[in-house]
C-alpha cells in the first residue's frame, strides 16, 4: 500500500508495545481506532500487503496520519478503545445500533422505597438493576415481586414529619392486602425494610436463602396451628420457587459468571451475555455492532465484552466464551467449554442470539419487504459477474419419453421469487424424436421472438437445466440470430441427477458455489421448481393424449363430450363400465346411447 512520507515516518517509529492506535484523514477526522499489544507490528500490517477484503484497502486509501496511545496492559488498551469508539464514532469501527434505552428495575432511595420499571436513569442515590432488553422477563420479575411482598405503589412523600402528621390515609392497594399501609404507619420502616432486602436478593438471583426462610416461617406457622397465615406464607414459598424453576441451573455450581455468545451476517454482529449469580441466570441481554469493515469476530466480542459487563455492572471473576479471544483481563479466567453446565448455558445464549438475529432480519424485512431480495440477487449479480441486478430470471427445461408428447417449461423469478402467472408451457411442434438440444431452440426462439414482437420485457439472466450443451444452443438463439445480449447460466446435474454446480459465460466456467452456500440453494431451488413445472405438464399432457386416443374413436362425439366425459368420471376404464343412466345425466340422452353401444357392442365383440 503507497503511504505518504510523513505517514511511513510515523510508523517506522512506534513503539512496540501494548497501545491504542487511531487513524485521521485529510480533514484531520478520526477514521478508524484500534487496539494492540505490538503497535508497531499491528500498524504496519495495514500498510505492508493489498488486503483480501475491499473495505479495509478503503480504509487505508483514506489514512493520511496517525497518533497513539501507550497503555500497561491489554486490559486497560480494550477500555480505552472502547470509550475512544463511543467518543468519536469513527467511520470504520465497528458502530453499536442501540436506537433504543432498554429498560431497568429501579428501587428508589427513600423511607419507603417503591419498585418499579424504567428507561431513565436518575443519579439520586436510587438502585437500579438492569438493564434488561426483554419487557416479558422483567414485567414477570416485577409482577412476582409484588406478588410476593406488599410494596407501596403511590407516590406518596413517605417521611416520618409527614406520617406523624396524618397527611396521608391508606387507599384500595391496603384494603385487597398488596400493601401494609406505611402511610398511616401501620407498617414500621424496619418491617418494610425487610420486604426490600428480600426483593434485593431476589432480583440478584439470591431466590434461594428467601425461599429457605418462608420455607421455614411456613412450618413454624403450622407448627402453632396458625394454619391461615401457614397458608399465606406456603403461597408466596410456591411463588418463588416457580420462579426459581425457571431460572435456575439444573447444577447451582456457577456462583457469578458471565456467558457470551456471537453470531454474524455480513453487515452486523450480535452478541449475548447471560448473567449467573448463584445458579440462577439473573439477566438476558443482546447487542447488535454495524461493521464498518471486516474486523475479526475476535476484536468485536471483545469490544462487547467491555461494553457489556460496563452496562451491566458485572463483576463476575468467570466469563465463558464461543471461542478464544486475544486479550488478558486482570484476575477474570476465561473458558471455553467443551461439555457440562457452562457447555449447556454456552447453547442457550447461542440461542438467544441467534433469535435476536433473527427478529432483526424479519423487523428489516417488514420495513422493506424487498431488502432481502435485494441482497440476495446482489450477490448474484457479484459472483455471476453480472453488468446489472437480475431482477429478471428466466429458467427453461425440457421434458419427454423416448422423444413422445415432447414438452418444454420456462419459469420466471422476479425480485429473487417465482412469479407464476408468467410461466410458461410449450409443447414442441418442430422436432421429431428425442432431441433435447432442438427441443431448447425451438423454445427459445419461440419465446424471445414473440417478446420481441410485443414489445415486452427481456429477462436480465437466463438460466438453463442442463450444463454446457443446453447454454452453448441457448446462446446460439440469443445471440446469433436474435442479436440480443442476455447473460447465459447453466446448471450442472452430477450423475444423481442434483445441481452440481452454477455455470456462467463462454465458454463456460463454474462458479464455485458449495453446496451449503446461500446461492447454490437458490439456483438449487429454482432447478427444482422448473423440473416440477416441467414433469408436471408432461404428464398431464400424456394423460390426455391416452385418454384422447380412447375417445377419439367414437363417431359424433366432440371435443366437449369428452371432456365432460373426464372430469366427472376420471377415466376411461370408468366410463367404459357406467350404466346409461350415469351417461345421460352427465352428456344427454343421444350422445349417451352413442358412447354406451360404442363400449358394450366392442366388448362383446
Amino acid at each position: 500500500m503507497k503511504t505518504t512520507n510523513t505517514l511511513k515516518e510515523q510508523i517506522e517509529s512506534l513503539p512496540e508495545v501494548p497501545g491504542v492506535y487511531q487513524y485521521f484523514n485529510a480533514l484531520d477526522e478520526i477514521i478508524y481506532v484500534g487496539k494492540a499489544k505490538n503497535l508497531k507490528k499491528r500498524v504496519s500490517s495495514y500498510f505492508n500487503k493489498v488486503h483480501e477484503q475491499g473495505k479495509t484497502n478503503v480504509l487505508v486509501k483514506n489514512i493520511v496520519s496517525l497518533k497513539y496511545i501507550i497503555v500497561t496492559t491489554e486490559e486497560d488498551a480494550l477500555l480505552l478503545e472502547s470509550n475512544l469508539i463511543k467518543q468519536y464514532q469513527p467511520r470504520y469501527n465497528v458502530l453499536l445500533k442501540d436506537g433504543k434505552t432498554y429498560p431497568s428495575i429501579c428501587i428508589t432511595n427513600e423511607p419507603f422505597p417503591r419498585i418499579f420499571k424504567t428507561r431513565n436513569i436518575i443519579k439520586n442515590g436510587s438502585l437500579y438493576f438492569g438493564p434488561y432488553s426483554s419487557n416479558w422477563t422483567i414485567n414477570s420479575l416485577l409482577e412476582i415481586i409484588h406478588q410476593l411482598y406488599p410494596i407501596r405503589t403511590c407516590r406518596l412523600p413517605l417521611f416520618n414529619d409527614n406520617i406523624k402528621k396524618g397527611k396521608f390515609k391508606v387507599c384500595l392497594q391496603y384494603h385487597i392486602h398488596k400493601c401494609n399501609g406505611p402511610c398511616e404507619a401501620k407498617e414500621s420502616m424496619e418491617e418494610y425494610r425487610k420486604h426490600i432486602d428480600h426483593v434485593k436478593k431476589i432480583i440478584e438471583g439470591d431466590g434461594n436463602e428467601i425461599s429457605k426462610i418462608l420455607f421455614s416461617q411456613m412450618l413454624q406457622l403450622a407448627s402453632e396451628f396458625n394454619f391461615e397465615e401457614a397458608h399465606l406464607i406456603k403461597q408466596k414459598y410456591e411463588l418463588i420457587e416457580n420462579y426459581r424453576s425457571k431460572s435456575v441451573i439444573s447444577n447451582t455450581v456457577l456462583e457469578n459468571t458471565d456467558v457470551f455468545a456471537y453470531d454474524e451476517n455480513e453487515n452486523s454482529a450480535y452478541i449475548n451475555i447471560l448473567r449467573i449469580s448463584k445458579g440462577s441466570i439473573i439477566q438476558g441481554y443482546t447487542i447488535e455492532y454495524k461493521k464498518r469493515i471486516d474486523e475479526p469476530k475476535e476484536d468485536i466480542l471483545a469490544i462487547a465484552i467491555i461494553e457489556l459487563r460496563e452496562r451491566l455492572k458485572s463483576n463476575s471473576k468467570e466469563i465463558v466464551l464461543p471461542f478464544k479471544i486475544d486479550i488478558d483481563l486482570n484476575g477474570i479466567q476465561m473458558v471455553i467449554p467443551q461439555r457440562g453446565d457452562r457447555k449447556k448455558l454456552l447453547e442457550l445464549a447461542e440461542q438467544n442470539v441467534r433469535q435476536f438475529k433473527l427478529d432483526k432480519l424479519k423487523q428489516a424485512e417488514k420495513l422493506n419487504p424487498d431488502q432481502r431480495a435485494i441482497q440476495l440477487l446482489d450477490a448474484i449479480k457479484e459472483k455471476l459477474a453480472l453488468s446489472k441486478l437480475p431482477m429478471q430470471i428466466e429458467c427453461f427445461d425440457n421434458s419427454n419419453i423416448q422423444g413422445s408428447d415432447a414438452v418444454a417449461t420456462c419459469i420466471v423469478y422476479i425480485k429473487g421469487k417465482p412469479a407464476k402467472n408468467e410461466y410458461r408451457k410449450y409443447t414442441i411442434k418442430t422436432v421429431q424424436g428425442p432431441d433435447d438440444y432442438a427441443s431448447m431452440k425451438e423454445v427459445v426462439r419461440r419465446r424471445y421472438t414473440r417478446i420481441i414482437n410485443e414489445e415486452l420485457s427481456l429477462p436480465d439472466l437466463i438460466v438453463a437445466d442442463g450444463g454446457i450443451g443446453q447454454m452453448q444452443v441457448i446462446r446460439q438463439v440469443i445471440e446469433d440470430e436474435l442479436n440480443l445480449q442476455i447473460p447465459i447460466a447453466g446448471l450442472a446435474k452430477d450423475g444423481k441427477h442434483r445441481t452440481h454446480e452454477v455455470l456462467i459465460g463462454f465458454p463456460p466456467q463454474a462458479v464455485g458455489l458449495k453446496p451449503t452456500d446461500q446461492l447454490f440453494k437458490f439456483f438449487a431451488g429454482m432447478q427444482d421448481e422448473v423440473h416440477r413445472f416441467a414433469i408436471t405438464f408432461h404428464r398431464d399432457k400424456r394423460s390426455k393424449t391416452q385418454v384422447a386416443s380412447e375417445l377419439d374413436n367414437i363417431v359424433g362425439i366432440g371435443e366437449k363430450t369428452k371432456n365432460d366425459l373426464i372430469k366427472h368420471f376420471k377415466s376411461v376404464k370408468r366410463i367404459r363400465i357406467s350404466k346409461i343412466e350415469e351417461l345421460t345425466e352427465i352428456i344427454g340422452t343421444n350422445r349417451a346411447s352413442i358412447v354406451y353401444k360404442y363400449f358394450n357392442v366392442s366388448s362383446k365383440a
